[in-house]
C-alpha cells in the first residue's frame, strides 16, 4: 500500500495495520476504492471492505480475487455482502442505478470466472452487464445468433482464451467500442494466456482495446465508465 498522501483521508482501520483506505477516491474519480484480495489475509479483506462500506454506506463497494477462506470470512462477518463464488467477488452495499449496458461476451464456459468478475465490476461501477456466454468462434452460428443483442450494447467486452479469435470476429460485426480480455484458458503451451494476449494485440480488426490477461476487473471498470458517459 502506498503511504498516505495529502488530501487522502485516513481510514477507520489504519491503526489496526490492515490498510490505508483511499476514502476520497469516489470524490475524485466517481468510484470508490476496490479491495484486491490476492496477497491479503481474510481478516484484512473483511476489515478493508467494512471500512470502505462505512465511508460509502449509500453505494456498493467491491472486493475481488478472494480465496475460499476469504469468502467464508466475508460470509460469516459481513452477512449482507453479495458473494459470487465464480467471480470470487464480494459486494457490500447497494449497487447504483445502472446507466448504460455492457455486453460481456465470452468464448467458452472456461472463461466464466473472468466474465463474472467483469460483470460484477460493471454492476458496482454503475452500468448494467449483459452476459452472453459460450459463443466462441468454433461454433460461429452461436455468435451470429446473438449479433443484434451484442450490437445493442453501449460497450462490448470480449473474453476469450485459446487463440482468442472472438474479439477479431466481433470487431468485424459491430462498431460498438470493444474491449478484449485474454484469458489463461487453453491447451498445451498457451503460455498462461500470453498467446491469447498477443492475438488480441495483433488483431486485424480495427478499434479493439486490450487489457492484461484475466483482467476482467480492469475491463469492467473501463467499460462501465464508457457506458455511463455514452448513455448520459
Amino acid at each position: 500500500m502506498a503511504q498516505a498522501n495529502q488530501g487522502v483521508s485516513r481510514s477507520p482501520i489504519d491503526d489496526l495495520g490492515f490498510a490505508r483506505l483511499d476514502v476520497d477516491r469516489a470524490a475524485r474519480t466517481g468510484d470508490p476504492e476496490v479491495v484486491f484480495g490476492t496477497g491479503k489475509t481474510p481478516e484484512q479483506i473483511v476489515g478493508a471492505l467494512a471500512g470502505l462500506h462505512r465511508a460509502h454506506p449509500d453505494r456498493a463497494v467491491l472486493a475481488t480475487r478472494l480465496s475460499a477462506e476469504a469468502m467464508e470470512r466475508c460470509r460469516a462477518e459481513l452477512p449482507d455482502a453479495d458473494l459470487d463464488e465464480v467471480a470470487r467477488t464480494a459486494v457490500l452495499g447497494p449497487p447504483p442505478t445502472p446507466v448504460g449496458v455492457v455486453a460481456v461476451v465470452g468464448a467458452g464456459t472456461g472463461d466464466l470466472p473472468v466474465m463474472s468478475e467483469c460483470a460484477a465490476t460493471v454492476r458496482v461501477f454503475g452500468s448494467a452487464p449483459d452476459m452472453v456466454v459460450d459463443v466462441g468462434v468454433a461454433g460461429l452460428h452461436r455468435l451470429l445468433a446473438e449479433r443484434d443483442r451484442i450490437d445493442a450494447a453501449d460497450v462490448v467486452v470480449a473474453v476469450a482464451g485459446m487463440e482468442a479469435a472472438l474479439p477479431s470476429v466481433l470487431g468485424g460485426l459491430t462498431g460498438v467500442t470493444l474491449i478484449g480480455v485474454p484469458t489463461s484458458v487453453g491447451y498445451g503451451w498457451n503460455m498462461d494466456g500470453v498467446t491469447a494476449w498477443l492475438a488480441m494485440m495483433n488483431s486485424c480488426a480495427p478499434g479493439i482495446l486490450t487489457v492484461n490477461v484475466d483482467n476482467g476487473f480492469g475491463a469492467g471498470v473501463a467499460a462501465a465508465r464508457i457506458a455511463r458517459r455514452i448513455a448520459r
